[in-house]
């Protein structure tokens, strides 16, 4: 497949450059099985598992037979705590447990190639040549996302090859925006929002870590 090339942008919204896609990395394929297996995974290892409920052996109570065993014209009952009677144990009842599981990281990493492909596909793909900011101020971060005239501003993932302290606050309090190093995202994240903006050295950063 021929090699994608994508505008760069600066902060200003201006287009200052191109690149060239690693045909290797970025090519096109969107494998719609390892994306599905892959966020499972994820949904999956987010569950608390919490969900708890009581045995008769676990209900308080319900230590002395109610009535006798024959005589009485009624069912036979050994305890109050039967699973039969209000306020009694639950049968089968969800217990904690953990529902979280591992796929290999072929898959991973190949699901992660496909969500970089489909954001591409559907022109959601946006690369800056580098995102500063002189001061730590929100007002100016969010002039950057204006000048990129990405209406409306919602769904937004940013990926940098490091955070500065600077960015860390400026960012911090942009409710459209989330951030992470491009050395640790992952496919659901990228589906997960409608807008990925990636700088050079984050893209660069992506593609390393998907050729390995």
């Amino acid at each position: 497949m021929e090699a994608i090339t994508l505008p760069i942008y600066n902060t200003q919204g201006k287009e200052v450059d191109t690149v060239k896609l690693d045909s290797s990395v970025f090519d096109g394929i969107i494998n719609t099985a390892v994306i599905y297996q892959t966020i499972c995974m994820y949904r999956a290892n987010q569950r608390k598992g919490l969900a708890s409920t009581k045995t008769m052996g676990e209900v308080s109570g319900g230590g002395r037979k109610p009535w006798r065993q024959k005589g009485t014209g009624r069912a036979r009952v050994g305890s109050i705590r039967s699973p039969l009677w209000r306020g009694g144990g639950v049968t089968f009842g969800p217990h904690p447990r953990d529902y979280s599981y591992t796929i290999p990281k072929k898959i991973k990493k190949l699901a992660l190639k496909s969500a970089l492909c489909a954001k591409i596909k559907a022109n959601n793909f946006i690369v800056l040549d580098d995102f500063k900011l002189g001061s730590p101020k929100t007002k100016e971060a969010v002039k950057i996302f204006y000048s990129l005239k990405l209406k409306p501003l919602r769904g937004i993932l940013l990926l940098l090859d490091r955070i500065d302290n600077n960015l860390k606050i400026a960012l911090r309090n942009i409710n459209f925006l989330d951030v992470n190093l491009a050395k640790d995202t992952h496919a659901y994240e990228i589906l997960a929002h409608q807008r990925l903006i990636v700088t050079s050295s984050a893209l660069n950063e992506l593609s390393k870590r998907l050729k390995k």
